[in-house]
């Protein structure tokens, strides 16, 4: 399921009642009275909207033939010659992997280079190798390795979460009492048909600051 945040301010409360109709009914109703530590309180009841926003999934796909390879040591050799070497050095890998490649893409600038090998499965053995050896001249380096992968985004949505069965109340005068006390009294008031409202599901009281609370979709 998709959590979804609200951004509730200082002296702000949200309300979640079992029956929708009790919360449409205290919407309509627009303005109530509340008695809260013996003081009258005149709060606004709004209809509860989230901000607009996006959710999509995003699926990553680790490749079974290619491969990622950085830091290729900086050698007064043509690009070509690069090439080979690197060919040559991932077909004899006696780490178990590697085989026949089919493609070496090298950039020389950012000293990195993508394999890409003849077989699937290929690259399989280099997943959790981060170090590859790589002998040029008789000299040995460490090329670093890394898996290869694609990713690409699905069900993108753009969402305006409307929660029916909901209320937010502004309005709310500070008191002596604690947080926990003030949210306790809003509700019970709010639970009583004399008072328009209904079995309260959940409720969240903001005396100070601020707080993110999560709907879930």
């Amino acid at each position: 399921s998709t959590k979804i945040p609200f951004r509730l301010n200082q002296n702000q409360a949200l309300l979640t009642f079992e029956d929708e109709e009790v919360a449409q009914r205290l919407i309509k109703m627009g303005k109530h009275t509340v008695n809260l530590d013996n003081k009258i309180a005149d709060v606004r009841v709004k209809p509860f909207t989230l901000e607009m926003g996006i959710k999509f999934e995003l699926h990553v796909t680790i490749s079974g033939k290619k491969i990622n390879v950085s830091e290729v040591p900086e050698l007064s050799i043509p690009e070509d010659w690069m090439r080979d070497k690197l060919e040559l050095n991932f077909y004899k890998s006696k780490q178990g992997g590697g085989g026949e490649v089919a493609n070496v893409s090298y950039n020389k600038q950012s000293r990195t280079a993508v394999i890409t090998f003849v077989r699937p499965g290929a690259a399989n053995a280099f997943v959790r190798c981060t170090e590859h050896p790589f002998v040029v001249h008789g000299k040995t380096y460490r090329l670093s390795v890394s898996p290869h992968t694609s990713a690409h985004f699905e069900k993108f949505q753009v969402y305006c979460g409307v929660s029916k069965k909901t209320i937010l109340l502004k309005g709310i005068q500070e008191t002596e009492e604690d947080e926990e006390s003030v949210q306790d009294m809003i509700e019970i008031h709010f639970q009583k048909p004399s008072n328009s409202g209904g079995e309260i599901e959940k409720i969240k009281y903001v005396s100070k600051g601020v707080a993110c609370v999560c709907f879930e979709e």
